[in-house]
């Protein structure tokens, strides 16, 4: 390729074409291509680096615990866990419409790991999502006394296509907690989607929360439009040492790593007080 060549596509910042130009060219060559099929070729490698490109910016704005893949999930360990709702809710549907979505079930089945591959294609479908654990929540907003701050972070919580918030009834949370997560729900309702994942029944979620009235509106709006999946059976972690999909894994003193683990800081409850349930006298769209 001719140093001008190269010097002009740097300038046009078309990188992606300037790094398959010379193979597309001999490309041409060999196959008798027509000027407009090598350009379609040469264009669609430009689109294809910068499709590349902003999945991996919106993987990283989406703040994962860890970035999952379904191909990865062992649906076969947990036979509750239906493949095609998941892979469903994995094409963006919800999203689109605008709904909810509550993944219910026993610490260790895999919840965290199901909402941030869901989250994860979701971002190669094209939208905007953003992961914060229940704690990072009551940290982004207890943390920021000053009202623009407190602004700024609200406008971060309202923007993305889909809100997911991890690990909601791990612990009781902090005074004004549900103050702030019925704002999210509240603005969010019918005009972006939130996904959630709890461990505990719903019932619970008022005496965690601290708040009845709170937990009470969060419910009826949060639940109007919601499918709700119950996952029930044991956990993965405590039978295999990992996640679905994880293979165990050990140090060199032969003893089971934590590393993989669905919950990081803090760690799920490792006790359920009583079967979930998502019957606490509110609607809800559509159950599992």
């Amino acid at each position: 390729m001719r140093p001008s060549l190269m010097q002009t596509l740097k300038q046009l910042r078309l990188s992606g074409l300037a790094t398959s130009l010379d193979v597309r060219l001999s490309e041409a060559t060999g196959n008798r291509l027509d000027h407009a099929e090598f350009l379609e070729l040469i264009l669609q490698d430009e689109l294809n680096v910068r499709s590349s490109r902003q999945i991996g910016r919106r993987v990283k704005a989406a703040m994962f615990r860890e970035t999952k893949n379904l191909d990865e999930f062992d649906f076969s360990f947990n036979t509750s866990i239906k493949r095609k709702q998941i892979h469903d809710l994995a094409g963006g549907q919800f999203i689109r419409d605008k709904t909810d979505v509550l993944l219910l079930g026993p610490p260790g089945v895999g919840k965290s790991f199901l909402a941030q591959a869901i989250g994860h294609q979701a971002i190669k479908s094209g939208f905007v999502i953003l992961y914060r654990s229940i704690f990072d929540l009551a940290r982004d907003f207890l943390g920021d006394e000053d009202l623009g701050a407190q602004d700024k972070t609200l406008a971060r919580y309202l923007k993305p296509d889909l809100l997911i918030i991890d690990d909601m009834g791990m612990k009781q949370l902090p005074r004004r907690s549900g103050e702030c997560l019925l704002e999210i729900v509240m603005r969010r309702h019918e005009n972006r989607s939130t996904m959630m994942t709890s461990n505990r029944p719903l019932e619970d979620w008022a005496k965690l929360i601290g708040d009845v009235p709170a937990a009470t509106a969060i419910l009826d709006r949060f639940l109007q439009h919601a499918t709700i999946i119950n996952i029930t059976g044991k956990s993965y972690r405590l039978r295999h040492g990992g996640q679905p999909g994880t293979p165990e894994k050990t140090n060199p003193k032969g003893r089971r790593s934590t590393a993989g683990d669905e919950g990081c800081s803090p760690p799920e409850d490792t006790v359920a007080d009583k079967p979930l349930s998502s019957d606490v006298g509110v609607s809800a769209g559509q159950t599992a």
